[in-house]
């Protein structure tokens, strides 16, 4: 390598260790429990592969870092950057790629002390990794299931992720004609809604978060809808699914 070149990649490290701050904690109890807290109160914003989000109005964690871990990079400098960043996170007003419109700001101190070093520790740990978490860490984040609600007796149960994810606990739904009541409890500190769209129909419930229920009453004739969360941004980053009504 030119000594020049080399001199600069020496100082580009340099200067990332150097944002770098103290040397974080990634034990397995840690790196869990970040897996967790970055699950509930960032992945609805984030993308982040291995922790199953997939939220599109803050950078996608795993493109960002993906040239710093092609070139070498380690764990350290990017827990570092990370918990410098949940502490005092860049002020630049994020745009929604979807309405075009300026998004709300990550707030400072999302998380403090113990469990920004978690978090940190934890996105160090995942980001723009191949493959899929192990052991304690698989039981955490976002499940993406394939199951299917049913409707009965005129109402259909659709609930929220729990982990704060942008997904419901099931990918499909199937109803019988007729007036249906679909309700979605969300147990998560996101806000979430059910909203259904198709044949005429056009239909939001309530925002609701933190075990709120968020309810519509529709008529549906047989054929195809889609149900989904209208919060911005959440069904872009895969919060719905197909409901078939016979």
């Amino acid at each position: 390598m030119p000594r020049g070149r080399g001199l600069a990649a020496v100082a580009a490290a340099a200067l990332l260790v150097g944002i770098s701050g103290c040397q974080l904690n990634d034990s397995g109890d840690n790196v869990v429990a970040g897996k967790q807290d970055f699950v509930a109160k960032c992945g609805s914003c984030h993308t982040l592969k291995r922790a199953g989000t997939t939220g599109v109005t803050g950078p996608n964690l795993d493109e960002a870092f993906q040239q710093a871990r092609s070139s070498g990079f380690g764990q350290s400098t990017f827990e570092g950057i990370v918990y410098r960043q949940i502490l005092q996170p860049n002020r630049t007003p994020q745009i929604d790629p979807v309405t075009g419109k300026t998004g709300a700001e990550m707030p400072a101190n999302l998380f403090t002390g113990t469990d920004a070093r978690d978090v940190a520790a934890y996105v160090a740990s995942a980001v723009s990794k191949t493959g899929k978490d192990k052991g304690q860490l698989a039981a955490v984040g976002v499940k993406r299931s394939n199951a299917i609600a049913k409707e009965a007796d005129g109402k259909l149960s659709i609930p929220a992720d729990p982990s704060g994810g942008l997904a419901y606990t099931y990918s499909s739904a199937q109803a019988n004609a007729g007036q249906v009541e679909i309700d979605s409890v969300n147990k998560s500190s996101v806000d979430h809604d059910i909203s259904i769209e198709g044949n005429g129909v056009n239909e939001n419930g309530e925002v609701v978060k933190n075990g709120g229920i968020s309810k519509v009453n529709v008529d549906l004739k047989p054929g195809d809808y889609t149900f989904y969360c209208s919060v911005p941004g959440h069904r872009q980053g895969g919060m719905e699914g197909k409901l078939t009504v016979k």
